[in-house]
This record gives C-alpha cells, structure tokens and sequence, in this order.
C-alpha cells in the first residue's frame, strides 16, 4: 500500500477486490471513506453489482488530474498485470507510469 501519511491536498488511485474476483480502479481523496461508500452500494454502479471485499493497493497522487490519467493508464491494463501492480506496489505503478508520461515520444 501507498504512504500512510501523504500531503494534505493528496489524490489516491486505488484498487478493489470486489465479489467473483472482479477488480475495480479508482480514485478519492479519502480511500477508507470512498470503500465505505462502496461496501454501502453508493459508491459507483459497478460496485453496486460487485461488491468490493477489500482494498488491494493505493498510492498517493499530487493532483486529481494525474490521479485520473492514472486510473485511465491502469484500468487498461489486463488483469494479470494489475494484480501484479497491486502485489508490488501501485508507488511502484505510479513511478513507471509517471517516468513513461515525462519521457520524450
């Protein structure tokens, strides 16, 4: 998991294992809070079809604008792999993604 104290104004990405072994990607200012939305059924639709069962990984985001463009980078990516993002660390994500986006195209 991601820093346990990070700056006031943080974003976080995040991942959920939800019912049937589904995942589901996304962000909050406030996990804990977010997954108690979740686990009530007004957090988002497709939680409300799979509920989530617990918080797989996060990691701390400066702004909402790149906490988006990472949710969008990960959600892409197959199953497989974001399991294995999850196990090492969505920080570790989060860095590669960031390097991948500020390198020359």
């Amino acid at each position: 998991m991601g820093p346990i104290d990070p700056p006031a104004q943080a974003w976080w990405l995040y991942v959920l294992e939800c019912r049937g072994g589904v995942l589901y990607t996304g962000i909050a200012k406030d996990v804990e809070a977010r997954f108690g939305l979740h686990v009530k059924g007004s957090g988002a639709r497709f939680t409300r079809m799979n509920r989530p069962l617990r918080i797989l990984a996060r990691a701390s985001m400066p702004t909402r604008s790149e906490a988006l463009r990472a949710e969008h980078a990960l959600k892409r990516l197959p199953r497989a792999e974001k399991l294995r993002w999850c196990d090492a660390g969505l920080d570790a994500f989060v860095a590669g993604w960031r390097g991948a986006v500020s390198s020359p195209a």
